[in-house]
């Protein structure tokens, strides 16, 4: 159903974003990985998930808090693969602070590439998708796009938003055959989560353990991690013709957080 369609996942080079791409992989569609870091450890990944699935798959290095290094990756993309169906707008960071002392440049980061990227890449891809006949778009929100906590005014603000970009993107797209929807992940345990977990410790001045029992698990009412296979798991569903009359979708898969 999906092989042979090409996907742009940003931020793919490690967590949800490597483990969304991999699951879109091994159904056939040709990959573009993302990310900053180690250049050799990316093509390290790039050509361990190419010899695992047969299919085509490259790595981009792109910053993709700067639009024209979004639109260089975009054209780069399609080149390589001929196009792309699937778009996965995943790049995010964090940052956690009290709003009078929050830093101005990482409020501006946050911004830059979680919205503004994801505003940019979509832009730049729809036309494509329309004169196909066919396209998704997918952007990795959060709970945090649904429900807000405290210390993240940046990065709840830009899922917010995100979510909203989600929505009037949909409408607009919606008698084609291009769906946008959002997917609102709780606590996974990625490189992101443990960056938070270290950075919460600190701000509530806890041990690390307890900063998970009792301010990290505390909003997910099953008390654990979702696994990032779950999280990949419904990003392929929402790809396949099954899902084709979802959109406009704000999907939390987060155990139950934003049921309270």
């Amino acid at each position: 159903m999906l092989a042979g369609k090409r996907a742009l996942v940003t931020g793919s080079t490690s967590g949800i974003g490597l483990g969304i791409a991999r699951a879109l992989a091994r159904e056939g569609v040709h990959v573009m990985l993302h990310g900053l870091g180690d250049a050799s450890e990316n093509e390290r990944l790039r050509s361990a998930l190419a010899a695992e699935t047969g299919v085509t798959v490259g790595v981009h290095g792109a910053d993709v808090s700067r639009p024209d290094d979004v639109a260089r990756l975009v054209a780069d993309t399609e080149r390589a693969l001929g196009g792309i169906d699937i778009l996965i707008n995943n790049a995010g960071i964090q940052f956690v602070a009290a709003i009078e002392d929050f830093p101005v440049e990482r409020w501006t980061a946050i911004q830059n590439i979680v919205l503004n990227s994801s505003f940019h890449a979509i832009r730049l891809v729809v036309a494509g998708m329309k004169q196909r006949g066919w396209g998704r778009i997918i952007n990795l929100a959060s709970a945090h796009g649904l429900v807000a906590s405290p210390f993240k005014s940046a990065y709840v603000a830009a899922k917010h938003a995100q979510v909203g970009l989600t929505k009037s993107v949909a409408l607009e797209l919606a008698e084609t055959a291009v769906t946008c929807n959002a997917v609102c992940p709780g606590y996974v345990r990625t490189p992101l989560v443990e960056a938070q977990i270290e950075s919460q410790a600190k701000a509530h001045g806890l041990p690390r353990d307890r900063v998970i029992r009792e301010v990290i698990l505390a909003a997910q009412p099953t008390h654990r991690f979702v696994e990032i296979e779950e999280v990949a798991a419904l990003v392929v569903y929402l790809c396949g013709d099954a899902a084709r009359s979802i959109t406009g979708a704000a999907i939390p898969i987060d155990g139950g957080w934003t049921a309270r």
